[in-house]
């Protein structure tokens, strides 16, 4: 990798001196609407380092010039995340995917019917990709994403580009704008608003081998979708908290996740059930995070997190049901558990890492 050529050191060696964490609560924050004065914009400043807050079709992102460990390092600082926390590396055409990783045939198959869109696929990588952004696994993430603003962004920009979520680390992931304001105002020098996200959550994550695949984190991009071309495997990571000193394969994997100050557990039950639960625990602070059909029979105060029959409303409205739990002052959230089914599952996943994997069967 580039840490052991002469003349390259690692980045690790220099995490704690780099100077970008004493500066960043300088920057002044510019938030600019989409359009190709603020792609170039974006793209002069990630080609000189810099970090650009970015939409896309999943969630906002938070890049930086991918090839350039000095910028990948200031993601890690601006969102205060995790250094044993791969990112995933963001491109505008296939070509990219040949210069970062040694792809199996499977990976073009899947990269046809999927790409551009909320699929990331972890391959063998190249000496090109540096441990800063795999967090030292031989493994790169690689994702085309469809959004036209990150397309054209990344284009400009000459780069593939390193991008996780565009929040502070262990919150709510921002799907819109003013959320990734919220979180990075200060830290970053540009976001670009490009509307609301479609998707919602995070892209689905797999591990791709020679004739099957491993989902690490479910998104947009099902289970029942990809077994139309391979086999696959569910990873335990996806429902089970990692082991002590297991190295995260994909960024998602961690405990807690996603979360919002108040402690959220997932209910487990009928509706009924749920109703009767949240009679006997109603109080000042508790809130209920529930279908919007069930918000009016509710003995508590409710945030919707979209229509029951209708998981693409739920993935959606998750992340910002979250942070509307902390602008309502809830202490305890309640949320009544998806359908673990289709996009469901990626949800459900969500939802388990923002409860810290507290779970209630009723």
């Amino acid at each position: 990798m580039l840490s052991s050529l002469p003349g390259r050191l690692s980045c690790w060696q220099h995490r704690d001196k780099y100077p970008y964490r004493k500066k960043m609560n300088l920057l002044n924050t510019k938030l600019l609407p989409a359009g190709e004065a603020a792609y170039q914009l974006a793209a002069e400043l990630l080609r000189s380092g810099e970090l650009v807050g970015i939409p896309t079709e999943t969630v906002y992102g938070l890049a930086a010039n991918a090839l350039d460990p000095q910028a990948v390092l200031k993601i890690f600082a601006a969102k205060d995340r995790p250094a044993d926390n791969p990112l995933i590396v963001h491109i505008w055409h296939i070509d990219q995917m040949d210069e970062l990783c040694d792809p199996p045939e499977l990976a073009y198959k899947l990269a046809d019917a999927f790409w551009p869109g909320p699929l990331t696929m972890t391959l063998p990588r190249k000496p090109v990709v540096h441990d800063c952004v795999t967090a030292s696994l031989p493994t790169v993430g690689i994702r085309m994403p469809s959004h036209p603003a990150a397309a054209s962004i990344i284009r400009e920009s000459g780069c593939p580009l390193a991008a996780p979520s565009g929040n502070r680390s262990g919150s709510p992931s921002p799907t819109i704008a003013a959320h990734m304001f919220d979180d990075m105002n200060g830290r970053i020098p540009l976001i670009i608003d490009g509307g609301t996200c479609d998707v919602g959550l995070e892209s689905t994550v797999i591990m791709v081998n020679e004739d099957s695949v491993r989902i690490l984190r479910p998104g947009g991009i099902t289970v029942e979708q990809l077994q139309e071309f391979c086999d696959v495997e569910v990873d335990d990571g996806v429902y089970k908290k990692l082991e002590p000193g297991q190295k995260a394969a994909s960024p998602g994997m961690l405990y807690k996740h996603y979360a919002p100050k108040a402690e959220v557990t997932i209910i487990a039950g009928t509706d009924e059930q749920y109703r009767a639960f949240l009679e006997e625990k109603k109080a000042e602070g508790v809130f209920a995070m529930a279908f919007e059909e069930e918000l009016s029979s509710l003995p508590c105060p409710g945030v919707s997190f979209g229509r029951k029959e209708d998981p693409a409303s739920q993935a959606h409205r998750l992340f910002s049901a979250l942070r509307e739990c902390d602008e309502l002052d809830a202490k305890t959230v309640y949320a009544h558990s998806p359908e673990q089914t289709g996009i469901g599952l990626a949800i459900y996943n969500r939802l388990l890492r923002a409860a810290a994997f507290r779970v209630i069967t009723l």
